[in-house]
């Protein structure tokens, strides 16, 4: 079928390959163009960011914080466990309340969620909870840091630092609980 069009092609005459196209196309394509990039316009909005505090000072809790995850960073994800060769998210966020904080917290997401009280992005302080929607079914946990910055398990990239203010997690964030 393809073979017969492009011989045909090219035996037409050359004047009628290179003319104007009909108007009908270009209008039907014009028409198809709006929607479409009305639609991707809207796709491309702005997303809300969670607005996080600015932290002149770094307090001591934040600096025994960052030289524990220093330790865990890199550590690969896995799931319902945490031994020096894989962590979930909130298996690495119970070893690191046990280790620092001598807290014992539940070894699942959904019932850390309901420890300590709510606060609001603008409150948090490092050591603080940080709770994520990621579907419908997967909550996630890390523990914010300082200046947006929180630490976590992540699927794809193991025990790491990422921002509140990134737009993948703007858009799931959930709540931040304060247990400290």
């Amino acid at each position: 079928m393809w073979a017969e069009r492009r011989a045909a092609a090219r035996a037409a005459p050359r004047a009628s390959r290179t003319g104007p196209r009909p108007a009908g196309r270009l209008v039907a394509l014009a028409a198809l163009g709006l929607p479409v990039l009305l639609a991707l316009a809207g796709c491309a909005g702005r997303v809300p960011r969670v607005p996080v505090p600015l932290e002149p000072e770094t307090s001591g809790v934040e600096l025994r914080l960052r030289a524990e995850v220093a330790e865990w960073i890199g550590t690969p994800h896995c799931s319902r466990r945490s031994d020096e060769g894989c962590t979930d998210c909130s298996a690495f966020v119970a070893a690191v309340y046990a280790k620092l904080f001598q807290a014992r917290l539940p070894g699942d997401t959904l019932a850390m969620s309901t420890l300590g009280g709510p606060i609001r992005p603008l409150e948090l302080r490092a050591g603080d909870l940080v709770f994520f929607l990621v579907s419908r079914k997967t909550r996630h946990v890390g523990i914010y840091l300082r200046n947006g910055e929180f630490a976590h398990a992540s699927s794809s990239r193991g025990v790491t630092v990422s921002r509140l203010d990134d737009p993948y997690w703007t858009r799931r964030f959930w709540q931040a609980r304060r247990v400290l």
